[in-house]
Parts: structure tokens; sequence; C-alpha cells
């Protein structure tokens, strides 16, 4: 985790009233948006900067992000978003830092009008995920099949992030079934053997974090 703070962003809420001009910074540790549409905002400050980013949030502001490679837009988590708080406590810290993780109504709903979020590394997650967002009859021996067929359907769309390299997948659950359907007649995927329980593989939360150290040196 060496250099961490270069891979962090700024998210700047400017507010003017008739008696008074707020201006609000933190940092950003996790961005997931595409356009002006943010649809995660994951910042950490103290209490009274949390708390009008908060409120901003709610109130459907927009706020001005900066990238670590010093883009500038501006965006906004638009309406029906939620925000989730929690304290991280820091060793040798007198007061523990805020964090809020803010989430759009389209993540709230990811996968139920065709558009899945999803910031996934191997063709195994990407199947998981979609298989569960869409409802679908799957196994884990499937994922590098149906993922070849999204690519070529040009059904990945890389979006902006921050920490994170996220992608929306475009795809129904009846077209997934017509493409389960067809590569089954085929013969280019199979079902189990056995009747059963599908086992997917699990992945320990310090597995996950070794994997995300090796990445980031």
């Amino acid at each position: 985790m060496q250099n961490a703070h270069l891979r962090l962003g700024l998210l700047e809420y400017h507010r003017v009233t008739e008696k008074t001009s707020t201006r609000i910074r933190v940092r950003v540790s996790s961005y997931i948006g595409e356009d002006e549409q943010a649809h995660l905002i994951g910042v950490f400050g103290n209490d009274s900067d949390i708390g009008a980013i908060t409120a901003a949030v709610h109130e459907k502001a927009y706020f001005t992000l900066t990238f670590p490679d010093g883009t500038i837009k501006e965006i906004t988590l638009g309406e029906h978003a939620s925000c989730y708080r929690s304290s991280v406590i820091l060793p040798g810290r007198k007061h523990p830092v805020r964090h809020l993780i803010a989430i759009s109504e389209q993540v709230h709903a990811n996968g139920s009008v065709g558009r899945t979020i999803l910031s996934c590394k191997s063709n195994a997650e990407v199947w998981a995920w979609l298989s569960t967002f869409l409802g679908l009859p799957a196994v884990p021996e499937w994922a590098e099949h149906i993922s070849g067929i999204l690519e070529a359907e040009g059904r990945f769309q890389p979006l902006d992030g921050i920490g994170c390299d996220p992608e929306l997948v475009t795809v129904t659950a009846d077209e997934m079934l017509a493409w389960i359907s067809t590569a089954l007649k085929s013969g280019a995927i199979v079902f189990p053997e056995e009747n059963g329980p599908v086992k997917w593989p699990k992945h320990s939360l310090l597995e996950t974090l070794r994997r995300i150290r090796e990445e980031d040196k």
C-alpha cells in the first residue's frame, strides 16, 4: 500500500447563500461513475465535513471531483441516493476518522433494467455477480464461455473509477438465458454430471486484501 495517498481523489462541495459561503473538501478513497452521474462515492474526513457532504447528497447537490491524475468533473448522485456512515479508529489519533459511502438509485437497482455495474478482476467474478443479480441458473464452469460472448457482443463499457476498475455490463436476463440455451445445445457448455447444490469458489477477506496489496506494488 505504498504511496496510497497518490491514488486518492478530492471531492469539493461549494454552497453559497445570502449570508454565507461554504466550501467543503474531503478525500475520495473510491468512486464509480459515468459522465456526471456518480454511482458510488467513498470519502473520509472529520465529523462536520462528512455531515455536510451527507446533507448535500440528500439535497441532490453537484460536487467537483478531482481524479488522482488531475482530471476534474462535476458530478451528482441524483435522486434517491443512499448514504452509509461509519467511523475508523486509527492508532495514535484521538478522534476517529469519519467515513461515508454514498450510492445512487441505479446501484440499488443493479441488474434490474439490463444494466449491471461491476468492479471485477476475472471472468469467474463477473459471471458470479451477473448470475446473482440476474437470477440465472449457473455453474462456475460456464464463466469463460459466457464472458467471451459478452466481450464479443461489446457489452462491457469502462466507467470512471477511483480505487477500482469499474465496468458497465449491458445485458438482460432473457439475453443471457438465450445464450446459455444455445451453448448447451451446441455442447459449448454442459450441465453438471450430478444433481446437487452448486459450489462456487470461496475467497477469504485475507486473500482479497493480499491480492489488492500485490496489485498496489
